[in-house]
């Protein structure tokens, strides 16, 4: 059976900064997705709304407006995740703001993920750093990462063809997932009979 609803759509931001080259690769990625699925698109720019994250150190001292943040995170149907590298790594925002997820609120879900640096020796950082910290939460992450560096972009908007070129693959890659998890029907349990 189709997926009758638009997807729920959340794409982080992990940088401190706006505007930000991170920001433009998120929303390019999931301007990417859109075109391929129904979706309903929140973004969060962690620079924009840190106040109430960093004054929390548990989720239970979160404020409502953090706590309704970290909430829409949990119940998006699909992630697109980015962050610029700092010291070889996410930024400890965006680290903190995952510290807040409950650990299983993740499970089963999709996500696209992405991150900027200042040199391709960081190019790693989606699979070393990002696709272990989703794989933890047990989130399905999808096969193509996008890694784009200050070259790749043009006052703040990407113009290396390369880069939209694996927005568009990691894109059909997420949809494709999307629609497939819609359009699965669990198997009835059958329990074996004992003598």
């Amino acid at each position: 059976m189709p997926h009758s609803q638009p997807f729920s759509l959340v794409s982080v931001n992990g940088s401190p900064r706006q505007p930000s080259r991170t920001g433009h690769l998120v929303r390019a990625i999931a301007d990417a997705v859109s075109v391929r699925i129904p979706v309903i698109h929140e973004a969060i720019d962690l620079g924009a709304v840190s106040g109430p994250l960093l004054a929390a150190p548990g989720r239970a001292d979160l404020p409502p407006e953090g706590e309704a943040l970290v909430r829409r995170i949990e119940t998006a149907d699909i992630l697109v995740l980015g962050t610029p590298v700092y010291r070889g790594s996410y930024t400890g925002l965006f680290k903190h703001l995952f510290d807040l997820v409950a650990h299983d609120a993740l499970a089963g879900k999709i996500a696209v993920l992405s991150a900027t640096g200042g040199s391709p020796l960081h190019g790693l950082v989606t699979e070393h750093q990002l696709r272990p910290l989703l794989g933890f939460f047990g989130a399905y992450t999808v096969p193509t990462t996008i890694f784009a560096t200050e070259t790749d972009f043009t006052d703040l908007q990407l113009s290396n063809p390369a880069i939209s070129a694996r927005i568009d693959r990691a894109a059909s890659e997420a949809a494709r997932l999307l629609e497939r998890r819609a359009t699965v029907v669990p198997s009835p349990v059958v329990l074996a009979r004992t003598a």
